[in-house]
C-alpha cells in the first residue's frame, strides 16, 4: 500500500466532483425544458431529477445481489437490502439536493437577467 493509500481519496474526491457536477448539468437542462414549456413548477422535479439516481442504485443494488451474490441465510438477505436501502436513500438526498441548489441558481440567474421596463 505505501503511498497509493492517499492517492484513493483524491480519485475519489474527483469521481465526487464529477458526480456533482453532472447532476447539476443534466438538472439545468431538465428545468430549462419544463421553463421553455411554459410550466413554472419545477422546484420538486429539479430535487427528483438529480435524486433518481439514489433509485437506479438501489435498483442496481437489488439485481446485484441476485445476480452476483451467494446469500444462503435470510437475515443477510434482509440486512443486504436494509442497508442499501440507507444508503440509496442518502445518495438520493445528496444528489437531490445538489440538483435543486443548481436548479435554483439557474432560475435565479436567467430571471435575475430580464429587464423589466
Amino acid at each position: 500500500w505505501l503511498h497509493q493509500f492517499y492517492y484513493v481519496f483524491g480519485f475519489l474526491f474527483a469521481v465526487f466532483l464529477i458526480l456533482v457536477v453532472t447532476c447539476a448539468e443534466i438538472t439545468i437542462v431538465m428545468c430549462y425544458f419544463q421553463l421553455c414549456s411554459e410550466d413554472y413548477h419545477w422546484w420538486w422535479r429539479g430535487y427528483l431529477t438529480a435524486g433518481s439516481s439514489g433509485l437506479y442504485l438501489f435498483i442496481y443494488s437489488l439485481v446485484y445481489l441476485s445476480t452476483k451474490m451467494v446469500v444462503v441465510r435470510s437475515i443477510s438477505v434482509i440486512m443486504y437490502i436494509s442497508y442499501m436501502l440507507i444508503a440509496a436513500y442518502t445518495f438520493f438526498i445528496l444528489t437531490g439536493t445538489v440538483g435543486f441548489a443548481a436548479c435554483y441558481w439557474f432560475v435565479r440567474t436567467i430571471y435575475g437577467q430580464v429587464k423589466v421596463e
